[in-house]
């Protein structure tokens, strides 16, 4: 039986050949580089060349409308096409899987190092399933965005010093190392003049001469 493929309405020439309407105010090299950028031809072009076995050479022209109105459709929201879309990838990546792991399993006994190529591409395509399914659930039920307040716990204005660090602050006397001397005789060679008091110098004559200390019983504590 003779092979057939799909007959078009017009030649590979013209189906080849992108039609599209003139602008009067834009150049000829720049309404060019605006259509060469558009997505929907673009991908026009890629679905067009990918097409041919299985289609024949189909209207390139026609192709952009067609893609532009599955855009329009996007943009109103209607995300049918895109759900079917990704439904059947992933049915088409299952079936590359199972195809795959069936030669895997073919090889495996004898030609190991076909069985791992074959065994490595299959979970790739499980994989790329996987992730096709995900984003189809994504479309469906879409995940709730959390708003969260940034919290301002600064009281007052606040200083910022860019110079030098201030000098560190002298330890309190009395509170690190030595503990000052007291009236007592806690330790060797610290022990107070029990001598007899003398009178004032001239230097110090505004000054009266210290009286006796009464000592206590308890004078350790």
């Amino acid at each position: 039986m003779p092979k057939t493929t799909p007959k078009t309405s017009t030649n590979d020439q013209d189906a080849n050949t992108l039609k599209i309407p003139g602008e009067p105010s834009v150049d000829q090299a720049t309404l060019m580089a605006k259509v060469a950028l558009r997505p929907s031809v673009r991908a026009a072009v890629t679905t067009q060349a990918y097409s041919k076995l299985a289609f024949g050479t189909v209207d390139l022209t026609t192709l952009v409308d067609e893609l532009g109105k599955q855009v329009d459709a996007v943009h109103r929201g209607d995300l049918k096409r895109t759900e079917a879309m990704l439904i059947s990838q992933a049915h088409t990546l299952d079936a590359i899987f199972h195809e795959l792991a069936r030669r895997a399993g073919l090889n495996m006994g004898e030609y190991l190092d076909a069985a791992e190529t074959y065994l490595r591409l299959a979970l790739k395509a499980q994989s790329q399933c996987q992730s096709t399914l995900e984003a189809l659930a994504e479309i469906e039920n879409p995940k709730p965005v959390a708003f969260v307040q940034q919290a301002n716990t600064a009281h007052g204005p606040q200083q910022v010093n860019n110079g030098a660090a201030p000098p560190a602050a002298e330890p309190a006397r009395g509170r690190i190392g030595k503990p000052p001397n007291k009236l007592l005789e806690s330790q060797d060679g610290e022990r107070l003049n029990t001598g007899t008091a003398s009178a004032a110098d001239g230097a110090d004559s505004h000054l009266e001469t210290v009286g006796t200390i009464k000592r206590t019983a308890n004078d350790g504590r």
